[in-house]
């Protein structure tokens, strides 16, 4: 371990007197490896063919098992496959990786277990299903229509499957997707982003885990008579239609996969709308990735185009996807400024740090900041 040099205390002190203090010190440290590239040394990865080549099996097996059984639907078996790609991803990579996994494996199963006791809770707590009162909160935004009927007979045929439906039915279907994606992507390319993107989607999760503990919430489908089980009117009678778009293709053992997958899925979990939720959370976090404005307006147009499908496919009402959409502008403006607050606590840190020409290792780490 070597003290700070004297003209890296230069750089610092310059650097550290800017907002982004803390980026500029990494760059900083950049330019002192570039003029002693021995110091810059990089050991090999020697395992990077052999994980690639587990991904490509496991891409392989994935399309293998989703042409002969259908979409994984379920929590529990997507939170399994996607730990066995983690876990691929994984090979050969130094230990401290894997206990690193080990603990976010667990809070992400964790998480994800609570949302599949989210039913058992509230029919063990006895809390009244919302039935009217969501109805009537999209008829007060439509000034007295109900948008799910509304779309439905203006749209939707049961004898005539048309280029919307399936595109309704891929656009749905991307919800049990992107996020996971998202969050194997980041988990491998950057870790501490994958941090940040966890605390939100964790955060939106809860809540909704707590709204459906506590507002147990009739979809449209249901509240229109569509479920044998509870006998509503609320509504006209309002299809559900989410899988006709894959028959119309010719998929039907996924169409089929996808009626079996529902036995798993908690039916009066509609406020929020997690797919509304999470189609907005995916787009707005990877906004500043993106330079282009046009870029960023396109991709708004997945989570409108979201909205519009759950409503059409008789999923979700309005209120329910705004309601998500609230939930995660909360999240990223609470995280937002808690992550601020770290980051100015470092620069302070590091700041005081370079004027007293410490050690840089001594340092005080912050999650917030940590390398992966």
């Amino acid at each position: 371990m070597t003290a700070v040099t004297p003209s890296f205390q230069t750089t610092a002190r310059a650097v550290l007197s800017s907002p982004t203090s803390t980026y500029h010190v990494l760059e900083a440290v950049s330019r002192e490896s570039e003029e002693a590239p021995s110091a810059a040394f990089v050991r090999a990865d020697r395992w990077a063919a052999v994980r690639m080549g587990f991904v490509l099996a496991y891409v392989a097996a994935y399309a293998y098992w989703f042409r002969r059984n259908g979409l994984i639907l379920d929590r529990i078996s997507v939170a399994l496959s996607v730990t066995a790609l983690l876990l691929i991803c994984h090979i050969g990579l130094p230990w401290y990786r894997w206990r690193q996994l080990t603990l976010d494996l667990a809070v992400y199963a964790a998480m994800w277990l609570a949302y599949e006791q989210t039913r058992s809770a509230a029919d063990g707590l006895g809390m009244p299903l919302q039935v009217e009162s969501v109805r009537n909160i999209d008829r007060a935004l439509f000034f007295g229509a109900d948008p799910n009927v509304w779309l439905q007979r203006r749209f939707y045929s049961p004898d005539v499957v048309r280029w919307y439906d399936v595109a309704a039915s891929v656009v749905y279907y991307t919800h049990f997707v992107v996020p996971v994606a998202a969050i194997v992507a980041l988990w491998v390319l950057a870790r501490h982003e994958w941090v940040r993107y966890m605390r939100r989607l964790a955060t939106v999760l809860l809540v909704a885990c707590v709204s459906f503990v506590l507002l147990p919430t009739a979809p449209p489908w249901i509240a229109g008579g569509g479920e044998p089980t509870i006998r509503l009117d609320a509504l006209p009678p309002v299809a559900r239609p989410q899988a006709r778009g894959w028959r119309h293709l010719g998929l039907d053992w996924f169409a089929h996969a996808w009626e079996v997958g529902k036995d798993w899925l908690n039916f009066v979990a509609a406020m929020p709308s997690l797919h509304g939720a999470f189609s907005l959370l995916v787009v707005v976090y990877f906004f500043p990735w993106i330079r282009r404005w046009s870029i960023r307006l396109t991709l708004l147009l997945y989570p409108v185009a979201m909205c519009l499908v759950l409503v059409y496919l008789g999923e979700h009402y309005v209120i329910d996807v705004v309601a998500g959409w609230i939930i995660v502008g909360v999240s990223f403006a609470v995280w937002g400024r808690l992550e601020r607050r770290a980051r100015s606590r470092r620069a302070a840190v590091s700041r005081a740090a370079v004027e007293r020409g410490v050690r840089h290792d001594d340092v005080p780490n912050d999650p917030v900041l940590a390398p992966s």
